[in-house]
This record gives C-alpha cells, structure tokens and sequence, in this order.
C-alpha cells in the first residue's frame, strides 16, 4: 500500500466542514506554534459526545479513513469504538490521522478546552492545544519520542513568550 503525503489542510477542512468538535494535539499542534519540528500524522482529540461521533463517522467516511496496520483488510472505523478513550491509528486519503479520545493521564476533549488557542488556516479556524499544555502532557507521559521534542518546545515556548 502506498502511503498518502500527509495534507493536513485537507484532513483540518473535512473536519471543520463536518462541523467536528476536536482539537489539535501533538506534532502539528507545535508546528502551528512555531516549533521546528516534523511529524507524520495529524493527532487530534474529539469530543465523545453521541452527535459529534457521527459528525466524526461522516468526516472520516468522506476521507476515506480506515485503520493503519490491517495489512490488506480495511477496517472502517465505527462510532462505539470511537467513543472509547483509546487512540485510532487511521488512514486516509489524505494521510495519517490519529483519532484520541484522551491524551496524557487521561485528559479528554471537555479537560483540554480551555487550554486551547484558535488558529485560523487558510479560511477556516481550527482550535489547537497550547504549547504550555503540550509541553505539560509530554512531559507526563515520558515517551521516548515526547522527552526528546521537549527542550525544542520549551525553546519554542521561551522565544514566545519574548515577542
């Protein structure tokens, strides 16, 4: 299976179109602060709520999406499993999408709302984690690959807070 490039304007718009409530987390969240990073996917956390969830269905349908990992089979994503707090590893048309149900210790869409900023990308808004929250969760969850983004987005967070 070829890997789609990443479009993450594309996978953002579906979800907005799709009236998602979500938030950006993870890699993008701190490329959108101004951290020099790279990532690979698009991590977002979703809000559990029975609407939403089908909102979400309708989004993922039209990208597309299936789970990453099932070799030939295609499993399609279902809104009882979305309502979980694990993490989806899907596939789109437009690239990797990471489907949360919380991130951290457990933190939820409802836990993370005011800790949010509105970004506007190209001609829609998007909300999308705060650095200092990142950093935060990162932090707590101690992954290899989170302790080693930490010092750059500290050093992203320090010349922010300079401007």
């Amino acid at each position: 299976m070829t890997i789609p490039k990443a479009d993450y304007a594309a996978l953002l718009r579906a979800l907005v179109q799709h009236e998602v409530a979500f938030i950006v987390v993870g890699g993008v969240s701190a490329v959108l602060h101004g951290a020099p990073v790279t990532t690979f996917d698009l991590d977002i956390v979703h809000s559990r709520d029975p609407d939403n969830l089908q909102r979400l269905i309708s989004a993922l349908q039209d990208l597309e999406a299936f789970y990453r990992g099932g070799g030939d089979q295609r499993l399609l994503p279902a809104a009882t499993t979305l309502a979980s707090e694990g993490h989806h590893l899907l596939m789109t048309r437009s690239g990797p999408l990471d489907v949360l149900g919380t991130i951290g210790v457990g933190r939820a869409y409802e836990d993370l709302g005011e800790h949010t900023a509105v970004f506007q990308l190209d001609d829609f808004p998007v909300h999308v984690l705060s650095l200092e929250k990142l950093i935060e969760i990162k932090e707590e969850t101690g992954l290899d690959k989170d302790v080693a983004m930490l010092p750059v987005l500290r050093r992203t967070l320090e010349e922010k807070m300079k401007r």
